[in-house]
């Protein structure tokens, strides 16, 4: 089982940039696919980033490709979300979350964290 918190986000101007972090406990980490997702009030959750096991793979939506990059530490058990050039419709709760390698589903969710870009 993984516990993952999510921190970084906050109210940033639209072109800036923020790094969110996802703090993750448990001794398998590194076995799991990690994602980033946001949900914005009255709209569905969204899929924002993704990274395999080993970091050496990525892939992203069309909405953030070439502005958001995902990363992972597993010694650090650790993934990040670097996002540049934001723009207002980035405004969302972020998620982070574990594909678990058996079920082959998210079923690990952190809290979220609120990150805001004003126009």
């Amino acid at each position: 089982q993984v516990r993952l918190v999510e921190s970084g986000g906050g109210l940033v101007q639209a072109g800036g940039s923020l790094r969110l972090s996802c703090a993750a406990s448990g001794r398998t980490f590194s076995t799991y696919e990690m994602a980033w997702f946001r949900q914005a009030p009255g709209k569905e959750r969204e899929f924002v980033a993704k990274i395999n096991w080993s970091g050496g793979t990525t892939y992203y939506p069309d909405s953030v490709k070439a502005r958001f990059t995902i990363s992972r530490d597993n010694a650090k058990k650790t993934v990040a979300l670097q996002m540049n050039s934001l723009r207002p419709e980035d405004s969302a709760v972020y998620y982070c979350a574990a594909r678990d390698p058996i079920t082959r589903s998210y079923d690990y969710w952190g809290q979220g964290t609120q990150v805001t870009v004003s126009s």
